[in-house]
């Protein structure tokens, strides 16, 4: 075999183990690189959330201060309606505040699955928003080109109890090591809810989606809500003050 012919099929095999996904890496290292890509020390951001209807949409925009997993707090700035309902979340306590009613109300329980302002995301998702390795098992199903981007195929069963999705199975970007796609199931293996992502765009060393697209399959007449994020800024001193409760009613 001459040295043309070595270096075409020596390029052949690279190509084809690229599209058959037998390139090494381990699922602690995708998890891994996932979650330092998702989570930070802190964040500041201010996003939009476009709630859409059967017949309409809505938008709905808010601040929102994040310390690791267990501390956040959310002002919404707009519509009129909403502006001034605020949420403050602290380990495993979820608050809200309605300028309305003027009311300070935890959430817990059974509330916990209902919609948040209407749309496809619940007050269990930003509750059990914590690093995928805490939470699951998983493993590498294969491979899949998604519009001529590689793309790992991660299947992901609960390893804690009481999760709102026992199974997930995400579709992570090979270069972005970000889940572009989720379907998120039961444990009778019933679809719940898909996600999606993308306007992934370098921000301060990680790459980050600008928006996230959610789609609840439980919910009848729903067209999905996305979430937009308009700024965001990752490892920023927050004062714990940020945290307090006496903040929702000012």
């Amino acid at each position: 075999m001459n040295i043309k012919t070595t270096i075409c099929v020596f390029i052949l095999c690279q190509v084809l183990s690229f599209l058959m996904g037998e390139e090494n890496i381990t699922v602690n290292e995708l998890l891994n690189a996932m979650d330092a890509n998702l989570y930070s020390k802190s964040r500041v951001l201010t996003s939009k959330m476009i709630v859409h209807g059967r017949r309409s949409s809505r938008t709905i925009e808010s601040r929102n201060w994040v310390v690791g997993v267990d501390k956040a707090f959310t002002e919404y700035l707009s519509p009129p309606r909403e502006a001034g309902t605020k949420m403050l979340k602290d380990g495993d306590k979820l608050w809200t505040y309605s300028p309305q009613t003027d009311r300070v109300i935890q959430i817990s329980g059974h509330m916990l699955r209902q919609s948040v302002m209407g749309s496809d995301m619940s007050y269990n998702d930003m509750m059990e928003d914590k690093p995928l390795e805490e939470l699951y098992e998983a493993t590498i199903e294969g491979s899949e080109m998604i519009d001529g981007r590689k793309h790992w195929i991660l299947l992901m069963e609960a390893r804690v109890k009481g999760l709102s999705y026992p199974k997930r199975r995400a579709w992570v970007d090979a270069e972005y090591l970000l889940p572009m796609k989720e379907e998120l199931y039961a444990k009778s293996g019933k679809l719940l809810k898909s996600t999606s992502m993308d306007g992934v765009k370098k921000v301060q060393g990680r790459w980050f989606p600008s928006r996230f697209i959610f789609k609840d399959a439980l919910k009848r007449n729903s067209k999905g809500t996305e979430w937009i994020i308009e700024d965001i800024q990752f490892d920023v001193d927050i004062p714990d003050s940020r945290f307090s409760k006496a903040l929702l009613r000012k």
